[in-house]
């Protein structure tokens, strides 16, 4: 049994039993992937397709278990692979680091500025997306660590770390009516809110907490980017709710923050990467860095 021959069914099982775009992947000819599957196919002893002439029509129930075992096998190779590099030269490579706007913008520079310091020679690629997605990239292998506060907790497959507490905060420019007095749901549910859209930085607890007091709220405007949020609060387009480390670590202090952390629970962030997955040092390091820094943070969070 060839491992080649392991990744041709599953390849053509991915392909919806299409031999030809199959070949098409592994740069070989059909015939070439027939006679593979046959080969596998007497050696277990048991059919992996259904077969219509010389056409397949169906995967059988082994061919299905099978490849589950397939997705072992390359991680174990992608594993041993790491594992040769880190000897070959421990401080070079690669790290694909998942997540959002907010993080890359606010809390990872100074992370990425001491990372480069001690690795020079490892490159470091960042993918965006929403807090599911960057759930998704980790499960699909293309991304090494994921950082973001939703979606992480909730799942058994990855390994989790704390890196920070954070806590939503009111954004509004200086001479606002909201600037003075205390600060109450019911007050602030007099303006168009602007927010993140659902699924991103705790929009979900921010609608909670004012539906708990029956109140309703204008979420007409909605984005991904706090900065985004911010510039259309300048324009006078409604209040804004964003995460308080957006303001706290922005240069430009134009508008006023108010604590909300009354009002809504506490949002954490967390590090995340597959339990089954090697990690080279260089990327122990960048997660021990991260967990540091958080720590800072969560410092000065609390004094702003």
């Amino acid at each position: 049994m060839k491992i080649f021959q392991l990744q041709l069914l599953k390849t053509v099982l991915n392909n919806g039993l299409n031999i030809s775009r199959a070949a098409e992947q592994h740069f070989v000819v059909q015939s070439a992937v027939s006679r593979q599957l046959s080969l596998l196919e007497e050696e277990l002893g048991l059919p992996l397709f259904e077969r219509k002439g010389k056409r397949l029509v169906k995967s059988t129930a082994l061919s299905d278990a099978i490849v589950q075992e397939v997705d072992n096998i390359e991680l174990s190779l992608e594993n041993i692979r790491g594992i040769a590099d880190e000897f070959r030269d421990g401080e070079k490579g690669e790290i694909r680091i998942a997540t959002t706007h907010m993080q890359a913008k606010y809390f990872l520079p100074p992370v990425l500025n001491e990372f480069r310091q001690r690795y020079p020679k490892v490159k470091v690629n960042f993918l965006q997306g929403n807090p599911a997605q960057l759930v998704q990239m980790l499960h699909d292998r293309e991304a090494d660590i994921a950082i973001c506060t939703e979606e992480i907790a909730d799942d058994n497959a990855l390994a989790t770390h704390h890196c920070y507490d954070w806590n939503h905060a009111l954004i509004i420019p200086r001479d606002h009516e909201l600037a003075k007095g205390k600060l109450s749901l019911e007050r602030i549910a007099e303006y168009p809110i602007l927010t993140y859209v659902l699924g991103f930085t705790g929009r979900s607890k921010i609608e909670k907490a004012f539906l708990d007091q029956n109140l309703h709220i204008d979420t007409s405007f909605s984005a991904t980017d706090s900065d985004v949020i911010k510039s259309y609060v300048k324009l006078g387009f409604g209040v804004g709710i964003i995460a308080s480390l957006a303001h706290t670590l922005d240069e430009n202090q134009e508008l006023l923050m108010r604590d909300m952390s009354e009002f809504f629970p506490v949002s954490v962030t967390r590090i995340a990467y597959m339990k089954d997955k090697h990690l080279k040092s260089y990327m122990t390091d960048i997660v021990d860095i991260l967990e540091s820094h958080g720590g800072t943070l969560n410092k000065q969070l609390q004094k702003s």
